[in-house]
């Protein structure tokens, strides 16, 4: 019977310390049009993700959760966050591309992501 609460917590404990399976779906209620359409916030969340300015709490988790994203093909992200990653891809590189390069050099100054995800660039560019 100790054997089996003794299991039974070491499984809990385990459960609880393990990474979860997606980011917090707070970031799914943000209207990200309205940051896309407004230079005020679009500037904001680029400053904040440059160096360049003060965070949002939002622009700040974007900031410490983008180089993860980034390496682990968004796994993480939920479905709706899927989706408005590619209405901010396809936004920044035909509407904003000075943002986009300024971006891309900080995040991927060796062009590895560029690379690896070709394929949703070109898609966003309208080659595909």
């Amino acid at each position: 019977m100790k054997s089996l609460i003794v299991l039974t917590l070491f499984s809990i404990v385990a459960i609880a310390w393990t990474k979860p399976a997606t980011y917090t779906d707070k970031w799914d209620h943000i209207n990200v049009e309205e940051i896309l359409e407004s230079d005020r916030l679009l500037r904001g969340y680029a400053d904040c993700l440059m160096d360049k300015g003060r965070c949002t709490s939002d622009a700040k988790a974007l900031k410490e959760t983008l180089p993860d994203a980034l390496e682990h093909d968004c796994s993480k992200c939920t479905a709706k966050q899927k989706t408005s990653a590619d209405k901010v891809l396809k936004h920044m590189i035909n509407k904003r591309p000075k943002i986009w390069d300024e971006l891309a050099t900080k995040y991927d100054p060796k062009h590895i992501y560029q690379v690896k995800y070709k394929d949703r660039i070109d898609a966003a560019k309208g080659k595909a």
